[in-house]
Order: C-alpha cells, then sequence, then structure tokens
C-alpha cells in the first residue's frame, strides 16, 4: 500500500530527529475541502478555479523544488490553457527555488487580505532555514483580477528553533468568528499556531494564538505534528471549527486518533476538543442538510496487519467513517466501505477506499455529496489502477442503497486507460468549475510513472457525466516531466 505524503513527511521527520535517512513526499497526498469557502476564486470571475500542485518538480534544475498550479474555471471546466504555474522562481514569490524544497506540498485558500480575491496559501516545509535543512516555510500568494500573480508575503515563524517542516499542515477559515480569514498552521510538533486575520499585503496579520489538541501518553503516540487539518462548521455556531487528523499513530499506515476543536471568540479551544474516529483525511460539509457540517474522514487501511492484528474501525479494503454535526459538535458516526448497501466495488485487502475524499453538491439539492477515491483498486489484472466512488447526500445522511456512481480510467469517457500504478483517484475535489452552481468532479492521478495528471469530469445538472471530460496532463500545463513531479496529488482546500 503506498503512503499518504502526510505520512511520509512524519515518517521523514522521525528519521532525521534519530538520525535516520530523511525522504519526502514520493506518494499520493491529501486534501480535503472544507464548509468556510465553497469554492476558490482567485480571479474574482464567479466561477471556482483549482490549486493544485507538483511538489517534487524540478525547477531550472533543482530536484522536489516545487511548483504550484492554479486551473482557472471557465463555463466548460478547468483546462491546460487558463492556468498559473508558479514556482518560487516566479517573480514576487518570496524565496528561491532549491533542492528538496517542496513548494505546494501543502495549500489552503481564502480571501486573506479581504479584498475580494481569494488568495493561496502555499507549504514549503523542505524549506532550508539558516541551517536548518528542513525548517519550512509558508508564504501566502494574493489573488487578482488576473489570478494569482505570484505576488506574495512570508508567514513567520515564531518558533522556528523548536521545530522542523513548517507549513506541512495548513487550513484556513474565520475560526474566531469576527469576518476575517485566518490561517492556521502545522509542524513537526503538536502546537499549531494560529493567524487570526487582518494579513495585509506588506506582511502584517492580526494576533497570533497557539494551541494543541490533547494528546493521549502512550507508547505509540506520535509526537510529529498532525497528518493534516480540515476546517468546517460542524455546531452551527458560525465560527469555523478544525478538525486534526493523525495524533496517536499506532502503525506506520495504521489507526489514530483523529480530533474535532471548536471554533470561539477567542480562537480555536484545545481543552473542549472531542475524539473522534480514525482517518488520516477528513472533508467537512452538511451532507444531510439540517445546518450543521458533518465530519467524514477516510480511513484507507485494512482491518488486519499483516501480522494479523486487528485494527479497529476498519474494513478489508477501507472505509470512510461519517460523524454528523449537531448543536453540540460531533455526534452520531456511520461506518461505508464497499460492502456497504450498494456502493460498488467489493471490499478487498489493499483497495485504498477512502485513501482521499471530498464533498461538494452536484446535483443542487441542497445537500452535500460525498467523493471517496480507491486509488489502489485493481481492475481487471491491472494492480493499483484506481477508482473513485460518488455517493448522494440526502435527508438521511449519505445514501448508500441507491444513486451511486463509480469511475476509472476504463469507464466509458473518461480520458486514459488503466494503467499499473496510476492511482487514480490519488486525491479528488469537488467544485464548480463552471459557474453553474453545480459541483464538478476532478481527480488527481499519477499517470505516467509519477508525472501526474489531472482529470476533469462534470455535472450535468443532476450527477456526474463523462460529457465534455478531459485530462490534464503534466506537461500540457508547463510542468517538468524531468523525475516525478507529482502533478494533481494535493488539492488545495
Amino acid at each position: 500500500m503506498h503512503m499518504h505524503r502526510r505520512l511520509a513527511l512524519a515518517t521523514a521527520t522521525a528519521a532525521a530527529l534519530t538520525g535516520g535517512l530523511l525522504t519526502f513526499a514520493a506518494s499520493p497526498a491529501t486534501a480535503a475541502d472544507s464548509t468556510h469557502v465553497a469554492k476558490a476564486d482567485f480571479n474574482g470571475d464567479g466561477i471556482g478555479d483549482v490549486a493544485t500542485e507538483a511538489a517534487t518538480a524540478y525547477v531550472n534544475g533543482q530536484k522536489g523544488a516545487g511548483q504550484v498550479v492554479v486551473l482557472y474555471g471557465t463555463a466548460t471546466g478547468v483546462t491546460s490553457a487558463q492556468r498559473s504555474v508558479i514556482s518560487q522562481n516566479t517573480s514576487g514569490v518570496p524565496g528561491t527555488s532549491e533542492a528538496g524544497d517542496n513548494f505546494g506540498a501543502e495549500l489552503a485558500y481564502a480571501d486573506f487580505n479581504s479584498d475580494g480575491y481569494d488568495d493561496l496559501a502555499v507549504g514549503a516545509p523542505g524549506e532550508k532555514v539558516g541551517t536548518d535543512t528542513d525548517g519550512g516555510t509558508v508564504a501566502i500568494l494574493w489573488g487578482s483580477p488576473t489570478g494569482l500573480t505570484g505576488k506574495g508575503v512570508t508567514v513567520a515563524d515564531p518558533a522556528a528553533s523548536s521545530h522542523d517542516y513548517w507549513g506541512k499542515d495548513l487550513a484556513a477559515g474565520d475560526f474566531d468568528g469576527d469576518g476575517k480569514a485566518d490561517l492556521v498552521v502545522g509542524s513537526s510538533k503538536s502546537t499549531l499556531y494560529l493567524y487570526r486575520g487582518g494579513f495585509t499585503t506588506s506582511g502584517g496579520h492580526g494576533s497570533l494564538t497557539t494551541v494543541t489538541p490533547p494528546i493521549q501518553s502512550g507508547t505509540n503516540d506520535n509526537p510529529y505534528g498532525p497528518m493534516s487539518l480540515t476546517a468546517g462548521d460542524v455546531n452551527g455556531d458560525g465560527r469555523t471549527d478544525l478538525v486534526v487528523d493523525g495524533f496517536e499513530t499506532q502503525t506506520r499506515y495504521g489507526w489514530n486518533t483523529n480530533y474535532w476543536l471548536p471554533g470561539t471568540a477567542g480562537g480555536l479551544s484545545g481543552s473542549t476538543a472531542k475524539a473522534l474516529k480514525p482517518g488520516i483525511i477528513t472533508a467537512i460539509g452538511d451532507i444531510n442538510g439540517d445546518g450543521y457540517g458533518d465530519i467524514v474522514s477516510g480511513a484507507g487501511w485494512d482491518s488486519k496487519l499483516d501480522d494479523g492484528t486487528p485494527v479497529p474501525d476498519s474494513s478489508d479494503g477501507g472505509r470512510v467513517n461519517v460523524t454528523y454535526g449537531s448543536v453540540d459538535g460531533p455526534a452520531g458516526t456511520t461506518g461505508i466501505s464497499q460492502n456497504t448497501g450498494s456502493v460498488p466495488g467489493t471490499s478487498e485487502k489493499g483497495d485504498g477506499f477512502g485513501w482521499d475524499l471530498d464533498l461538494g453538491d452536484i446535483n443542487g439539492d441542497g445537500f452535500q455529496d460525498l467523493v471517496v477515491s480507491t486509488p489502489d483498486e485493481d481492475i481487471n489484472g491491472v494492480t493499483d489502477t484506481g477508482m473513485v466512488t460518488v455517493l448522494y447526500g440526502s435527508k438521511d445522511g449519505v445514501n448508500t442503497a441507491s444513486g451511486a456512481q463509480s469511475f476509472a480510467q476504463s469507464t466509458a469517457g473518461v480520458p486514459g486507460s488503466d494503467e499499473k500504478s496510476d492511482l487514480f483517484g490519488a486525491d479528488v475535489k469537488l467544485d464548480d468549475v463552471t459557474g453553474d452552481g453545480k459541483a464538478d468532479l476532478v481527480v488527481g492521478s499519477y499517470e505516467n510513472g509519477g508525472d501526474g495528471s489531472v482529470t476533469y469530469l462534470p455535472s450535468n445538472g443532476t450527477k456526474i457525466t463523462t460529457s465534455g471530460a478531459r485530462s490534464l496532463s503534466a506537461g500540457s500545463v508547463g510542468v517538468s516531466t524531468t523525475g516525478s513531479p507529482q502533478f494533481g496529488a494535493v488539492f488545495a482546500d
């Protein structure tokens, strides 16, 4: 089974701290949408844009320097023609492209300076800072009428000497409810840093506070920071909450403890955090239309380890855990696997169902729909070619009885074909990129041996369709295919 980029980063951090060999990335990664912003709109035209990355791309011969790619939405969806490709060598971007920076390894969007255009926070967790080989940096790139131009500022690390991989986790939202976009930044430690709005193009920001989720004591605790952060309003109070994935990781790929941290007038509260079901990645959205954000976490591992040890809250081939929101925050939880109801496929060891996921309203009925990736799915004897599953929301929650769809590259109308290790579904995103008010599906894969690609599958107003589908390769958007750039491995949330 392939390792999530965030898991790879935590493993690399541990290796660095213990004197082992440090490696980063070269694996699928995650991103999950949040409810505080329905879609990214960097150029203010009212149509959703998609920010993705090629964090291991060569830039001017520098291996793993990394790039960010913005695909601008149009009436016909995302194309390779309407795009921006940005690196640290782009004029106005803080820093310089250097080997191993991994610029773009983590992304989060919001209108940070309140000018009406969404901006993009970009993590470069492998950036060398002084004598710290992997200190990491975070930059905010400003939106404009022409989209992301590359102009930006650095988000200063207030405790650079106490951790590594600054910016390996990012989340944006209005956590204190003051109407301004805030930014949460994570690193190799458990402490999270909350920049509370008021960002300016000269680098200023509002107050800075810290928050630490509760960490249970035990020999298998993960001391290397969270695996991912997801923002959304779970208790319906108008303030963004935060779900922190990946504490107390029990095995390299195994189960963990996640936490819900509520937003308050003073920012995020760690003291009132609630533990959640396991999962490495999360999305938050109102699936049942009751006004509360629901938490969907992907646990893409198997029910037993290779040595036969049972793993709690898992299924053969993986599962997703849906925790419905309420006025008091997280409430009841339901598990879904490929053996649930009429969910397409069959749970098989190593499938990775729940590897990535996202929420969006595909048919405009007011209920958030769910896309779940299974990138390690074998199809017709082709190993790890991958597939994605779409499940629709309803007043009763996720509908697993009827209406489900599945897509692979062998599905009629989907560009490409099933090939070994394509990992179709390495990342997924549901956003309206045509401006019709309905969420379309964008799928990342590891096409062509790790070059990567992005596949666009539009909504026809009722469901996801292959009519008008297209695939965007790394080369077609201007990303160097030297090495394995992993274009499309992470979508911004």
